[in-house]
């Protein structure tokens, strides 16, 4: 099986220098450096967004910290992680670090932060997932109601396929005093798109965005209604959309990329190089007709 693998550096140096210059990323750091008067409004508005003290409940904020590699984090997803006193992330069950937090890692000192490890359900069973949800949510809410802002880092952008959605849904639903807000990140999308130097749409193309599924016919579907496709979560029906493929003559047209523009990042140009393989989750194809 042949794949390509990239590995990306330099996050370690530039949060180094910052701590080195005593000088932080944060919106606040940078903007006070020779920020032009007509910029004052702008500045003020996004001063005044930031994290808080003194309230009386805290703001649940969804951060999108990209697709893998810590350097496409946005300078905002930056402050609000270093100003929040609470960072929450996907734990795993075993004790591993999820990815997310691999990808924040270079940007928090756990000895300044309360680390809030969450741990979601990977089960459809209703009452499992009715408990355990809620056991996340009060986990969030015991922060929050000391008045504590609480940042979420999810891989990705928080509003795209995202857990902070569900997250953000059941707080709302069980305490619906709780401000919420979201804080965009890059998706792995758009990393795909970069590690394979392909664009996704031009002009009057259209690209879908489509879970991958067993059913055959809503994927033929998907497929016929867009110029450019990008199956996420691919890897459980791999080989069900490599035969669909070829039954439509599009079997050459299809490459597959795992944990994008991550140290692990894994990119097969041809995808049917990966008939009978299994891939790890973070696994997403790209059609392109």
């Amino acid at each position: 099986m042949n794949s390509e693998g990239r590995a990306t550096g330099g996050a370690a140096s530039v949060t180094e220098s910052a701590a080195g210059t005593g000088v932080g990323v944060g919106t606040t750091d940078i903007a006070t450096a020779n920020t032009p008067s007509s910029d004052a409004s702008a500045l003020s508005e996004l001063r005044a967004a930031a994290p808080s003290e003194g309230k009386t409940i805290g703001t649940l904020y969804g951060v999108g910290v990209g697709p893998g590699d810590p350097e496409l984090i946005t300078v905002k997803a930056y402050r609000m992680i270093r100003e929040c006193p609470v960072v929450a992330y996907p734990k795993k069950r075993k004790g591993g670090k999820s990815y997310a937090h691999e990808i924040v890692e270079l940007y928090v000192n756990p000895d300044e932060k309360e680390m809030l490890g969450l741990i979601f359900p990977m089960t459809k069973d209703p009452a499992v997932l009715e408990r355990e949800w809620g056991k996340t949510v009060e986990a969030c809410w015991e922060a929050l109601k000391q008045g504590k802002d609480v940042a979420f880092v999810t891989e990705g952008d928080p509003n795209l396929y995202s857990t902070f959605i569900h997250l953000a849904r059941l707080m709302r639903e069980l305490h619906p005093e709780v401000p919420i807000s979201s804080i965009p990140g890059i998706s792995s999308v758009l990393g795909a798109a970069a590690a394979l130097d392909m664009h996704l749409a031009d002009g009057d193309e259209q690209v879908g965005i489509i879970p991958a599924t067993a059913d055959k016919e809503a994927m033929r579907q998907a497929i016929e209604h867009h110029d450019t496709i990008v199956f996420i979560k691919v890897a459980k029906v791999l080989d069900l959309m490599l035969e669909l493929l070829d039954e439509m003559g599009l079997g050459g047209k299809a490459s597959v990329v795992t944990k994008v523009t991550s140290p692990y990042e894994l990119v097969w140009r041809d995808a049917r190089e990966l008939k009978g393989q299994e891939l790890e989750y973070l696994s997403l194809m790209v059609v392109s007709k």
